[in-house]
């Protein structure tokens, strides 16, 4: 893993699960975030549930935001989430919004706008997604979102669409 030699940036990551009790794989997923070399945990919001957004013949999803300070790299940052998710049993099988035990994605990179073939930041559907919007709200209410505008305007234009938050 490579440390970017500037001061460390504000990253915020998108958790998801619905398989193999939610509950348990995005408390698990927190802990092993936070102990990547390099991140340190700023905040994170309450659990979610949401429903699917592809395949309707799927679990309903548990959801979550972390708020990180790192000093890695965007891409080296990607591949320890995607550690994490292999280490938690997710299988990728190229089904694109299927069930899985963990889905880890970084949906904002200090006010870095990234286009590249295997990252892309802000994460493509933030401004759509309830599931991201609400606990990422909850978390930095006062959040600029390169390249969309402010938290704000982007929750009101949301709709709760089923979402819900965890007791």
């Amino acid at each position: 893993m490579k440390h970017s030699d500037c001061a460390p940036v504000i990253a915020y990551i998108g958790l998801g699960s619905n398989l193999a009790e939610p509950v348990v794989q995005i408390k698990s997923a927190r802990i092993a975030i936070a102990a990547i070399p390099g991140v340190k945990e700023l905040t994170f919001s309450g659990l979610y549930h949401s429903l699917p957004m592809g395949p309707k013949d799927q679990p309903d999803y548990v959801n979550a935001v972390m708020a990180i300070a790192t000093g890695l790299l965007p891409m080296d940052l990607l591949r320890s989430l995607q550690a994490i998710e292999n280490n938690q049993g997710r299988i990728r099988k190229g089904e694109r919004w299927g069930a899985r035990t963990l889905d880890l994605d970084i949906l904002i990179y200090g006010d870095l706008i990234i286009d590249q073939p295997d990252l892309t930041v802000p994460h493509p559907g933030l401004a759509e997604r309830s599931f991201v919007l609400y606990p990422l709200f909850e978390i930095a209410p006062l959040l600029l979102v390169p390249g969309k505008g402010a938290i704000a305007d982007l929750i009101s234009q949301c709709p709760l669409s089923g979402l819900k938050r965890l007791d």
